[in-house]
């Protein structure tokens, strides 16, 4: 490989946005900053231009890219295995337009979740996608297709995405989807693109749906005396269509290191798991709807209905689920594994898991979003030296795929394969489906040049 440091500077022409030999650590990485890369150049553009210029150069001279945003992701989706070009699409954060009579924003890839979530509620619309991460860019959850707490009533990122500008490794740029609502005309690259993780194009404008914001919101707490019993009030509560925002399900050994890691206490300690719900809607109809809920649970096991009216106690409850995986991080180092079974199989996967914990000594925290099956897994090292650790966690993970598989799960439901997860996807999924996934692959990157080593690419792939 030779990288022409004159080449790139003609087309990143500020020093600033161009960076050889001293690049920071966490742009070789993830969020859990444990897989490492190595890199040549980090170059941040600032337009369409400049990122098609610099995957022509690439692409002619065979040079990895791996494209990044916030670099939130647990999966090892942004280390540049192959070194190379780093593409950092941070820059490229602005908000180019808010179409009111198409619902739609037009956004950069760059641009954080939170600003963009804040910015349309200012302007009286919503963007339902809300995964745990809130520092993460919407270039990265489309390329992941992130999904999180919002996602049982309202959908997944690809359900808000109509249209993306993007670069093909050629440096082609191309306009997939538009502003209208249905389009049956061609293949639908859009989707193509999205949860592919970097892997085919780079993502370089969003055209995104909206709706309008909520007449009311409110959050409720159900404690349970066990965790079975709490799932399966989980799919009364779905079949009588009381159209509930967020479940969520925590076992209450999770929730007290989530208590100990904020300083915020749970009500109700003596129950053996939660569930916590929200509504959001009209007032009316929320309240109904909550009611109904209410009725529900309280003749199927439920200990108690907690309405928590209280702001303040409401957004702690909401901060200690959402600060889960760092409060296990804090008392251990652990795999973050979230794996989708269908709905009524949670209880099945997480007893499987919890009678997996007792026989291999691994402490395993399981938490996530009962409304969609998505099981959100943390497998704890504990006092592991690190050759232990590494077997007796690949050991444990073959198990827990296998298991989710044989329920009829998948790998991922939101974080995406990475790295991580690429062996266990590569292992449960058909050969005939990575064929064709590979094949699309070499179709839209004929150099092997974007991502490599990441989600289903195999190693015969150029």
């Amino acid at each position: 490989m030779d990288l022409n440091r004159e080449a790139l500077r003609e087309i990143i022409k500020e020093d600033s946005r161009i960076v050889f030999e001293t690049i920071e650590p966490r742009f070789l990485s993830d969020n859990l900053g444990r897989l490492k890369g190595r890199a040549d150049v980090l170059v941040f553009p600032v337009s369409q231009i400049e990122v098609s210029g610099i995957l022509k150069y690439a692409h002619e001279n065979r040079i990895p890219v791996t494209p990044r945003g916030a670099g939130t992701n647990l999966v090892g989706s942004t280390v540049p295995e192959e070194g190379g070009i780093i593409l950092d699409l941070s820059r490229m954060n602005r908000i180019l337009e808010l179409d009111r009579e198409t619902f739609t924003a037009t956004v950069e890839p760059g641009v954080l979740l939170k600003d963009f979530q804040a910015f349309v509620e200012g302007e009286g619309f919503f963007y339902p996608p809300d995964p745990g991460e809130k520092e993460s860019t919407l270039g990265g959850n489309i390329s992941t297709n992130a999904g999180g707490m919002r996602a049982v009533k309202y959908g997944v990122t690809r359900d808000y995405v109509r249209g993306l500008e993007i670069v093909l490794a050629d440096g082609t740029v191309l306009q997939v989807g538009s502003k209208n609502v249905k389009d049956a005309s061609g293949l639908s690259l859009k989707n193509l693109i999205i949860g592919s993780e970097g892997t085919l194009a780079v993502i370089t404008k969003c055209i995104l749906k909206l709706i309008p914001k909520p007449e009311v919101s409110f959050s409720v707490l159900v404690p349970f005396k066990s965790l079975n019993v709490g799932i399966r009030n989980v799919l009364t509560i779905l079949q009588a269509n009381v159209n509930p925002t967020a479940v969520e399900f925590v076992e209450r050994k999770v929730v007290s290191l989530g208590e100990e890691f904020m300083g915020i206490k749970y009500p109700r300690p003596d129950a053996g798991s939660y569930i916590l719900l929200t509504f959001d809607g009209r007032k009316e109809e929320v309240e109904a709807s909550a009611a109904q809920a209410r009725k529900l649970v309280m003749e199927h096991g439920a200990m108690d209905f907690l309405l928590l009216e209280d702001k303040n106690l409401s957004d702690g409850i909401w901060k200690v689920r959402g600060a889960l995986v760092r409060a296990v991080e804090a008392v251990s180092e652990q795999e973050p594994v979230d794996i989708v079974v269908p709905i009524n199989q949670s209880d099945s996967f997480i007893d499987y898991i919890n009678q997996l914990e007792q026989d291999s000594n691994m402490q395993m925290v399981s938490f996530g979003h009962a409304g969609d099956g998505n099981v959100h897994l943390c497998v704890v090292r504990g006092d592991r030296d690190e050759e232990t650790w590494h077997r007796e966690l690949k050991e444990n993970m073959k198990k827990i795929y296998a298991k989710a598989y044989a329920l009829g799960g998948l790998t991922s439901g939101e974080h995406g394969i990475g790295i991580s997860k690429r062996p266990y996807f590569l292992h449960e999924t058909p050969k005939e489906n990575i064929m064709v996934m590979n094949q699309i692959k070499k179709a839209l990157d004929p150099q092997g040049i974007l991502n490599n080593g990441k989600s289903y690419i195999t190693a015969n792939h150029t």
